[in-house]
């Protein structure tokens, strides 16, 4: 056989695999790490990357492959670049095409077989699955943040020891790493004072196997990974959880418990220092009481809130939820948390579209030099008229969420001048506002009546 002949016998012979199996060739993604001050994430060539996350936790149980086309094409184009899921949402996990992942509901035995071909059953597992997964969305540029095992299979029970959690985070790390776009979130809503055996052992063969693949924890509602494991050598960067905690009416009416920029502000002032965000604040669609339907919905004004409110205060990122996405929400479900929409629609929400604003915002100004910086604000707001803060040397931000007039100590930034503009979170949209002395106290008053939702960004620019 002359070498032409060989040439087009090996293009046929990987047309053929690409064909049967779907996992074609693309580009791998950029590496992540942490920024040089230790606040940000960066690309291996660093770049600033900020994280813009979506949870589609059940994503890898439920969707097909036609699911998973159409859902990482819609996020891309949306401005995602982290889509959150669950490796295994429960022991006994089953894909849509009726895969099983694991020998006898044990995570130390993945059941794998020789193969991928997607028209063969025999050749076509769940992890697969997760492969072919992995790959789409390494064609639209998103990164996989992955939960090994959901927390409530180590809390409840004795359905993982360290032994076999030892053995399945040996099978992830091995399996996943030449993927530069896999990411570890471990615990998964789940306390972090409990079972440290387990989440130590899988954060430390997760880092150490592939030490250039970030590691973080996922917590329990209103709780962060900080508390636990902020000094462990497996954790690259905080996440929290701010939102999904179940309370009472008397809670509610006495109590603030939207203050997620608090966990930031403590976050950013930590011992080693590490980037912070906010992994799961309360979704889209998703009711107050979480399992109280009857209480009203978060709607896109909340979590635009959550966003701008934890990012200016430092966060490295913002990941946004929607109540039948995160759960992929299909016809003849069972529906969690009053879910009644379809996830292949709530993918248009209104929030989820207004979520690129915060990211495009972020990245038109030099990132990686940006401090929260709250004495920006002369008068300050309690509750949801509260204002954060954040600037550059030439730059700064103030976000006001009800419309509220904005009081800024001038002198901040540099330039005796500034430039003020208004932007706006629903829409991207700039409206110059003037050329102003950086100096004394200056009043800015937003468009429209004071109100929950009539959210302002005020941008200050250096005149030189």
């Amino acid at each position: 056989m002359n070498l032409k002949i060989k040439y087009l016998y090996a293009l046929c012979i990987c047309f053929m695999f690409t064909a049967q199996s779907g996992f074609s060739q693309s580009k791998k993604l950029p590496k992540l790490k942490v920024s040089k001050n230790q606040h940000y994430f960066v690309t291996e060539d660093g770049k600033p990357f900020f994280w813009l996350g979506d949870t589609g936790w059940l994503t890898f149980g439920k969707l097909d492959r036609a699911g998973v086309d159409k859902y990482f094409q819609d996020r891309k184009a949306k401005g995602f670049n982290v889509i959150q899921v669950m490796v295994l949402h429960n022991i006994n996990a089953v894909n849509v095409y009726g895969d099983k992942a694991l020998v006898n509901e044990d995570v130390s035995k993945p059941i794998t077989t020789p193969g991928n071909n997607f028209n063969n059953k025999e050749e076509y597992d769940y992890w697969d699955h997760v492969d072919y997964t992995l790959e789409v969305a390494q064609k639209n540029g998103i990164y996989v943040a992955m939960v090994p095992v959901w927390g409530t299979n180590v809390s409840k029970g004795d359905k993982v020891n360290k032994d076999q959690a030892t053995k399945y985070a040996k099978f992830l790390a091995d399996r996943y790493k030449n993927r530069t776009n896999v990411i570890w979130l471990n615990g998964g809503d789940t306390y972090g004072d409990k079972f440290q055996d387990i989440w130590n052992a899988l954060g430390s063969i997760l880092k150490t196997s592939n030490p250039d693949q970030l590691v973080t924890f996922h917590p329990f509602g209103r709780t962060d990974s900080s508390e636990n494991f902020h000094n462990a050598s497996w954790l690259d960067f905080n996440m929290f959880q701010s939102g999904h905690r179940r309370y009472d009416q008397d809670t509610l009416k006495n109590s603030f418990k939207e203050d997620n920029f608090k966990f930031v502000q403590r976050d950013w002032d930590l011992k080693p220092t590490k980037p912070t965000l906010d992994g799961e604040p309360s979704y889209e669609g998703i009711p107050h009481g979480l399992h109280d339907t009857l209480q009203p919905k978060w709607t896109a004004n909340d979590v635009r809130r959550y966003g701008y409110w934890s990012v200016f205060a430092g966060g490295a990122g913002y990941i946004y939820g929607h109540n039948a996405v995160m759960q992929m929400f299909r016809k003849g479900d069972n529906p969690a948390y009053g879910n009644k929409e379809l996830w292949s629609s709530a993918i248009n929400a209104p929030g989820a579209g207004q979520m690129v604003y915060i990211k495009n915002l972020m990245l038109e100004f030099p990132y990686l030099e940006r401090v929260p910086d709250q004495t920006l604000v002369a008068n300050q707001g309690k509750k949801y008229d509260y204002q954060v803060a954040t600037r550059g040397n030439d730059y700064a931000l103030i976000y006001t969420y009800t419309g509220r007039k904005i009081t800024v100590n001038m002198g901040k930034i540099s330039g005796d001048k500034v430039t003020a503009t208004w932007y706006d979170p629903r829409n991207g949209e700039k409206t110059k506002i003037g050329i102003f002395d950086n100096k004394g106290t200056k009043e800015f008053q937003p468009s429209g009546k004071k109100e929950d939702g009539n959210d302002w960004v005020l941008i200050l620019t250096s005149n030189k």
